[in-house]
């Protein structure tokens, strides 16, 4: 399994044209998480722990590649057409996000608050869609792109609460360090107890723990072998998230997981995929740290 960014990049290889592959990639990867934002070279030569010679001279291989783009304004880098050509024709064999469109729109009209859908990726989960709701009044603690550790949020916490709990000791511990410096409202140990919770009451809820007045309500994803595909969740100011709605914006988070799991069930690419285990090697890897 990948480790950190920085270990992704500075890893050991046999041959340098594998390790320029992989720190190419390492780079690839990187730009990613900066999403619509963009990443800046100072900013991508502080995550991968590159100097700068080496961080630009990638980067140009990406950019001749069509993987990475660099806007001629602002200098900052973005994933390139390219990337977006792959990952389209990714999503005919994962494609996760294709299938729960249709469920985020309803979700989102139904409540009129801001629907998302994420994923897992190692100690973390990703956000790959967001869809606005129509109230007036709204949160952007999560937009498309964005990460948070497993735990942290509605739909990250939905994920981590469907692990044994010993994949999820691991994962705590390789994310302890980046909690207590980034989450001080989420430490391991409010993350576990927000785990029983979440089992208890058959959803996941974020009261306010990332920003004071936005909450957040998660509900996994399953694939048919019972593994977690990802986690619906929503988002509303602390008034539009009472104990009466947390039980009906739920039920209709339900409702549309178990459409999407209808369908997953015809995927057999998706459904046979081999899960990568987490192991304790985890425990002695740096968490990473890029916050966008």
């Amino acid at each position: 399994m990948w480790g950190s960014m920085e270990e992704r990049i500075t890893a050991p290889a046999s041959l340098s044209g594998s390790q320029s592959v992989d720190r190419a990639l390492g780079l690839l990867s990187l730009v990613s998480y900066f999403g619509d934002q963009g990443g800046s070279l100072s900013e991508i030569v502080e995550q991968s722990g590159l100097n700068k010679p080496t961080t630009r001279r990638l980067l140009l291989a990406l950019i001749r590649s069509g993987l990475v783009e660099q806007d001629v304004q602002t200098r900052r880098y973005y994933l390139g057409q390219e990337a977006y050509v792959l990952g389209t024709l990714a999503t005919r064999r994962y494609g996760l996000l294709q299938i729960a469109r249709d469920s985020l729109s309803i979700l989102s009209a139904k409540t009129q608050d801001t629907s998302f859908l994420s994923i897992q990726r190692e100690t973390y989960t990703v956000c790959l869609h967001r869809e606005e709701g129509t109230y007036p009044i709204r949160t952007h603690a999560l937009q498309a792109g964005y990460r948070h550790p497993l735990g942290v949020g509605g739909g990250s916490l939905a994920i981590l609460a469907t692990m044994p709990d010993d994949e999820i000791d691991i994962i705590l511990a390789a994310n302890e360090t980046v909690l207590l410096a980034d989450y001080p409202n989420l430490s391991p140990r409010q993350i576990r107890e927000d785990v029983a919770t979440a089992r208890e009451q058959g959803f996941a809820l974020n009261p306010g723990r990332i920003l004071a007045n936005s909450w957040g309500i998660g509900l996994a994803i399953h694939f048919p072998d019972g593994r977690a595909a990802g986690a619906l969740s929503i988002a509303a100011i602390d008034s539009r998230m009472q104990p009466e709605r947390q039980l009906e914006l739920a039920e209709l988070m339900r409702i549309e997981a178990k459409k999407i799991e209808a369908r997953l069930a015809h995927l057999q690419p998706l459904s046979d995929r081999p899960k990568r285990p987490v192991t304790p090697a985890m425990k002695s890897r740096r968490p990473e740290r890029m916050k966008v």
